[in-house]
């Protein structure tokens, strides 16, 4: 049986500032039913007001992705990295044996919107690591997080595989579920999915084996996890 996860369904916490749903069990909200989908233990699909952020806080044994989707944010952290990550740009920071950071809406002005995603790592303990890289589309379906870094991709300590999918309106594509658990989660626009319709913060669960008819309804583009433990 597959697993899906409507936009509609997901935890929601407004902090003013901060407007943020959760895919999965996450600070104040908890349903014991989304703690996760294989090691995906996170999906925010955070929008934060100009002149504001997350001050430093700590993670530690946490494998974090950003995902910029508009506007830029400020990054900075315990080890001296000091960044702005704009649209189409995809940030990558393994929290290992503990991390300090804050990130911040860059602009004082205009909204920030951006997907944070957090992977159960493969080795804990780890020496803190920062990375950070533009990835152009080069098919509808193309790699930007892999555990080897290959293909220019980030490099993530985690048995996982991210790749952005980007389909014009009436485009379609097979996808396959060829590890333990797959995962979509639509970051914008319209598609049905083996003829069921889905929108901007869906999301669905594969298990290993099953195949999937993605046909794009208006332009999309979304996020494919390949789940490897």
């Amino acid at each position: 049986m597959r697993y899906i996860r409507k936009a509609q369904d997901r935890g929601k916490a407004d902090f003013g500032w901060l407007q943020s749903q959760h895919s999965f069990s996450f600070g104040r909200y908890y349903d014991p039913t989304h703690m996760g989908f294989g090691n995906l233990r996170v999906i925010n699909d955070d929008s934060v007001l100009g002149g504001h952020g997350f001050d430093t806080h700590g993670h530690r044994d946490m494998e974090i992705i950003s995902y910029v989707i508009d506007g830029e944010l400020a990054h900075q952290d315990s080890m001296g990295n000091q960044f702005t990550v704009a649209a189409d740009e995809v940030q990558r920071m393994s929290a290992g044996s503990g991390i300090l950071h804050s990130e911040y809406n860059a602009s004082k002005a205009a909204p920030a919107h951006f997907l944070q995603i957090w992977i159960e790592p493969k080795l804990k303990g780890i020496t803190p690591s920062y990375e950070q890289i533009q990835i152009k589309q080069s098919s509808a379906l193309t790699p930007i997080v892999t555990p080897t870094g290959a293909q220019g991709t980030l490099s993530i300590n985690a048995e996982a595989e991210i790749h952005r999918l980007q389909l014009h309106q009436g485009q379609q594509i097979e996808l396959n579920a060829h590890a333990q658990k797959a995962y979509l989660h639509i970051v914008g626009g319209e598609a049905t999915l083996d003829g069921e319709a889905f929108q901007q913060g869906d999301g669905i669960g594969l298990i290993a084996g099953d195949n999937m008819q993605v046909t794009a309804v208006t332009d999309v583009e979304a996020l494919w996890f390949l789940l490897l433990n």
